[in-house]
């Protein structure tokens, strides 16, 4: 089992916060990732009504357009490699394909495999399928939904990727919801539960004057001043 500065009730309560919350914490805790380590792009997201998925970042690489030029990955090594250890899982896949989710990786099958291997979800730039037919409870947060897997198959694994502007290494803590994804430093998994109280009191100040009968733009001033900064 690897030594961690974090344990999964630590991940559980990060869980209870959206992703676009677990940024504003990281702003505090962690400065200079203000504007890196998050999703950039718009992404379709299977079940929007699911709770964010927090694990530990499986990286791997795949494409599609064309069948394999060279000895292809071996899919069986790449499930031993996302098999759930001490703690769940999470697929980073990056499609490096000029035509990025041409053929799907992602379907019934896939999901239904990861499911069983311990993994919660996948945060992916390529495309996915079978949406009806997709294992229950196994989130996705990917680039598109498509028909067809086409020529699709895995170029290499457990080295960083880049999904959306995401850099993401194996064991990277990851959090995803509807939004998009962010990488959470692992340092700074149990910092953040007091960072987001401070950045909710701050906003708290704001949202209640603008709620309260009598609004004015003088006490909105007042409320900014007291707040001190506040995106």
């Amino acid at each position: 089992m690897a030594e961690r500065p974090f344990n999964q009730s630590d991940l559980d309560v990060l869980a209870q916060w959206d992703t676009p919350t677990i940024c504003n914490g990281l702003e505090i805790v962690v400065p200079d990732r203000r504007a890196i380590g998050f999703t950039t792009e718009p992404m379709v997201c299977l079940d929007p009504k699911a709770k964010p998925i927090v694990g530990l970042a499986r990286v791997g690489m795949i494409r599609a357009t064309e069948p394999p030029r060279s000895k292809v990955t071996d899919r069986a090594d790449w499930y031993d490699y996302v098999a759930r250890v001490d703690l769940p899982t999470i697929a980073v896949l990056q499609d490096i394909d000029g035509r990025i989710g041409y053929g799907a990786y992602w379907g019934e099958v896939q999901s239904t495999i990861h499911k069983a291997l311990g993994s919660i979800g996948c945060v992916t730039n390529g495309s996915f399928r079978d949406l009806e037919m997709w294992a229950p409870g196994f989130q996705m947060i990917g680039g598109r939904v498509g028909p067809s897997h086409a020529h699709v198959h895995m170029v290499d694994f457990a080295k960083p990727v880049n999904v959306f502007g995401m850099h993401a290494a194996h064991d990277d803590v990851i959090h995803a919801d509807y939004h998009g994804a962010v990488v959470i430093p692992a340092d700074a998994v149990r910092k953040l539960p007091a960072a987001i109280d401070l950045v909710s009191r701050r906003e708290a100040v704001i949202l209640d004057v603008c709620k309260a009968p009598g609004f004015t733009p003088a006490k909105l001033r007042e409320a900014l001043r007291k707040s001190g900064e506040i995106h």
